[in-house]
């Protein structure tokens, strides 16, 4: 697997880009982290993408990893959503004949859920994995206290698995402080863009969820889904798994599930 670091020129400052290449790729795929992470903790993502003869593209957004903006700030998911779209432009034009797959996780899967809701036209594809569409009324509801509390993502909520909360509260890049005013008020306001922003159509979506997601809790995703979901949703709820699917106990299982509907939807051509 080849990796690249580059940058695009966003709404509002430079974000990092991460790129990684096959020689024959049969797909391009573009990534969108959630809140306070950053793309570089989905490189074992990429590398399973890769294995299917992917180009994996994933930008770290405004305000998270190494990104240009102020940490965990974010004041309107619509730069976001705009951020994705140059680097969706950047996948289309560097493989103009191949389908685009779109992948969200969490914050992130507002933000490709806003992008397919109005841009569905440039994707083959879309997967949401934990997206926090539905909210999540314990952190919403901080905004009505006078004062915020210092209450940051708490590391055990991410996986079964000890060593991933362990990394991701060592990671230097991963914002660790609490929650801002500003980024829980825009939050609010992109949910409810979701909610209003029409269905997905015949877009072929694959939505994952853990089953006792404390982040994004699985009753009020699948209301959201369900105002969202187009013709050709899929589902796939891991039981016991929390909110990172893609790094819990099964990832094995859960990767392989997101590769075996690309093949299926995208009708890939056999790899040589």
């Amino acid at each position: 697997m080849v990796t690249t670091d580059t940058s695009l020129e966003g709404t509002r400052g430079t974000i990092h880009l991460y790129r990684w290449g096959t020689p024959e790729p049969r797909f391009a795929a573009v990534i969108v982290h959630g809140y306070g992470e950053h793309a570089g903790r989905y490189a074992h993502v990429a590398d399973a993408l890769v294995r299917a003869a992917g180009a994996v593209y994933a930008a770290d957004q405004l305000g998270h990893g190494r990104s240009e903006g102020e940490a965990a700030l974010v004041e309107d998911f619509e730069d976001l959503v705009a951020d994705t779209g140059r680097v969706v432009a950047a996948a289309r034009a560097e493989h103009p004949s191949l389908p685009v797959v779109l992948l969200g996780h969490s914050l992130g899967g507002i933000v490709a859920t806003r992008f397919a809701q109005e841009h569905g036209d440039q994707l083959a594809a879309l997967v949401l994995c934990g997206p926090a569409i539905g909210g999540n009324p314990d952190i919403l509801g901080l905004l009505a206290l006078p004062e915020l509390p210092d209450v940051p993502v708490d590391p055990s909520w991410l996986s079964r698995d000890p060593d991933v909360g362990r990394r991701y509260a060592e990671d230097p890049l991963v914002w660790h402080g609490p929650f801002k005013r500003a980024t829980l008020a825009a939050l609010v306001a992109a949910i409810d863009r979701v909610a209003a922003g029409g269905d997905l159509g015949a877009l072929p979506t694959l939505w994952i969820h853990g089953e006792q997601d404390p982040l994004a809790p699985l009753a009020h995703a699948r209301g959201a889904v369900e105002r969202i979901r187009g013709t050709r949703l899929e589902e796939r709820i891991y039981p016991g798994a929390k909110h990172e699917v893609l790094n819990e106990i099964n990832q094995d299982e859960v990767l392989a599930d997101i590769v075996a509907f690309m093949e299926r939807v995208l009708s890939l051509p056999s790899r040589t």
